[in-house]
């Protein structure tokens, strides 16, 4: 499988400038390019290995480990245990919710985002 590629689609903001995904998740959630890209992997492809992973988007298991690390905080992936896989250490599988489920989360936490800056401009401007 060749490596993960963000779409370049951008969305024009009110100051002119544009914004893709990449820049609207790193707001929200902090990701960075690297993490947005482990996301992507694993909406598209089911649930992977780290292995599976460093393999396909060609970066370190470092990297690897580190994004998955912050979207299982951020709930956007969840972790499940092989199955099969009875021997030594447990081998685990990341992947993320459902697209739809997926979508909604993220469409949420934007939505929420926007409140707590409605309210944070509300009370700047002192207008209640």
């Amino acid at each position: 499988m060749s490596q993960t590629q963000i779409s370049g689609t951008r969305i024009k903001l009110p100051s002119g400038k544009d914004a893709g995904l990449v820049d609207i998740l790193s707001f929200c959630y902090g990701l960075s390019e690297t993490d947005v890209q482990v996301l992507i992997a694993l909406a598209k492809s089911g649930a992977k290995g780290t292995e599976d992973l460093e393999a396909d988007l060609k970066l370190s298991k470092a990297s690897i480990n580190r994004s998955l690390n912050k979207l299982l905080e951020m709930g956007l992936v969840m972790r499940i245990k092989e199955p099969g896989n009875k021997a030594g250490r447990p081998r685990y599988l990341y992947k993320t919710k459902d697209y739809n489920e997926l979508k909604q989360k993220i469409l949420n936490d934007i939505r929420d985002c926007a409140n707590k800056m409605s309210q944070l401009v509300d009370q700047e401007f002192n207008i209640s």
